[in-house]
């Protein structure tokens, strides 16, 4: 995937983008006037393949967005001395700063220039010669489920405070109204409905390479899966019970199979690939990880030693730090293992998370057994944990659906912060100094809004 040197101009936010004009890397797609002009083969398959580059943006960088929603769901710490915004902002202060692409202004612009891509290459699709109308429509599933996960980005960081989402418009066309986030689930769900649709009418291959992240759902039938479990994960945060069990059951979720089956972005070190920077010298564990995790089952063949060992996925995820790192009132003697090398896998979506929203969807309906089965799946398999009875109540039940939720995704998407918040426990996430505080959304960017006036 050649790092191609033409720009894509961002406009405010919606008519295409974020509240301001400023130019970013085309992420390996052709300009935007020759795909809306004069629309070739080559550059609609270089443009879906873009796609994947884009949505990678931001997510494995140390202010992205796996770090930045893992200090604010207390998993994890960036202590960089040169920096004191990541404690003093993201942990402390008064609140976000939307002025900062970098901080409270982040996660914007990247999801809605890609967004922006998709629909050039989607307005692209009805002139482009040479393309057949199966592979079209293998396009446009896979463009509409890409697009799914750009808004997710978008409102699972704005929350309550909403996001455009009438954005293929005319570069100068009246901007875009803000959507509620209900508003903007829903019209994530009917992307991928109708991407769904598409790709049951997409033939047997994209026509255009994925990553290796995708192997497995590198065709339209296989990608489908991956959709559905996407879907599956916005049911759940609508709260569609019935909803998420369809989707699921038309996903990849296995009982029997790995738990790490799944799709991820991929990484590499070759000229104008994107390394996964997760293992960041400066990022570090938050110390309640451990404090809080259980211990192993007791097992009569190990030693004293080893049957006291913590919940497996800590065992596996985190390690000691070289030396504790000290900073503004904050401290860690450890950090995360997972992410060891620049070209480690980061999960979008795994088999593991699919059983434990099975047993979200199940709880929602009121079928505890059930869903008590799977959070105990979870934690035999994956935690090495004893299971626990049946007959827990209500509350405990979600106490440990947030809980197996918490240590089997720890530090891969924010989920953290993102579960406390539905369930409106931020108030229990913990504070670790004196003016520290839980932000419950990013705000709209400053140049949004004066945009907006």
């Amino acid at each position: 995937m050649k790092k191609m040197t033409k720009v894509v101009l961002a406009l405010c936010a919606t008519a295409g983008l974020g509240g301001c004009d400023l130019s970013v890397p085309d992420l390996n797609n052709p300009s935007v006037e020759s795909l809306e002009n004069s629309p070739t083969r080559s550059a609609v398959m270089s443009a879906s393949t873009g796609l994947l580059i884009g949505h990678r943006t931001g997510m494995a960088t140390q202010n992205g967005y796996v770090s930045m929603l893992g200090m604010l769901g207390r998993e994890s710490y960036v202590l960089d001395v040169a920096d004191p915004r990541y404690i003093s902002e993201m942990l402390a202060g008064n609140g976000l700063d939307p002025g900062s692409p970098a901080f409270g202004g982040n996660f914007w612009v990247a999801p809605y220039a890609n967004i922006r891509n998709a629909n050039t290459l989607l307005n692209a699709l009805g002139k482009v010669p040479g393309v057949s109308d199966t592979e079209k429509e293998a396009i446009r599933g896979f463009a509409k489920t890409i697009q799914a996960l750009d808004f997710l980005v978008v409102i699972n960081t704005r929350d309550t405070n909403g996001a455009p989402i009438d954005v293929n418009r005319p570069l100068g066309s009246d901007l875009a109204p803000l959507e509620s986030k209900e508003v903007v689930l829903a019209h994530i769900a009917t992307l991928l409905d109708e991407a769904k649709a598409h790709l049951q009418a997409g033939g047997d291959t994209f026509p255009f390479p994925l990553s290796t992240g995708f192997t497995g759902f590198d065709k339209p039938s296989t990608f489908l899966t991956f959709n559905r479990a996407v879907k599956a994960r916005v049911d759940v945060y609508r709260e569609d019970w019935n909803q998420a069990l369809t989707d699921l059951s038309e996903s990849f979720i296995n009982d029997t199979g790995s738990l790490d089956t799944g799709v991820y972005h991929a990484f590499g070190t070759g000229s104008g690939d994107a390394q996964n920077q997760l293992n960041d010298p400066d990022l570090f564990v938050h110390p309640a990880v451990l404090a809080d995790a259980e211990k192993q089952v007791d097992d009569p063949a190990t030693t004293e030693n080893e049957s006291t060992k913590l919940d497996d996925r800590v065992v596996r995820k985190v390690k000691a730090a070289k030396e504790e790192r000290k900073w503004q009132d904050v401290s860690s003697s450890h950090v995360f293992a997972h992410y060891p090398v620049a070209t480690s896998a980061l999960p979008i979506i795994r088999n593991e998370e699919l059983i434990l929203l099975r047993a979200e969807a199940n709880l929602g309906l009121g079928n505890t057994s059930t869903a008590m089965a799977d959070l105990n799946r979870i934690r035999v398999r994956s935690g090495k944990l004893a299971a626990l009875p049946e007959n827990l109540s209500a509350d405990l039940i979600v106490d440990e659906l947030l809980e197996q939720r918490r240590y089997s995704l720890l530090f891969e998407g924010g989920h953290r912060w993102i579960d406390m918040r539905r369930y409106n426990k931020l108030n229990e996430l913990p504070l670790d100094a004196a003016g520290h505080r839980v932000h419950a959304a990013f705000p709209i960017p400053i140049a949004e809004t004066d945009a907006r006036k």
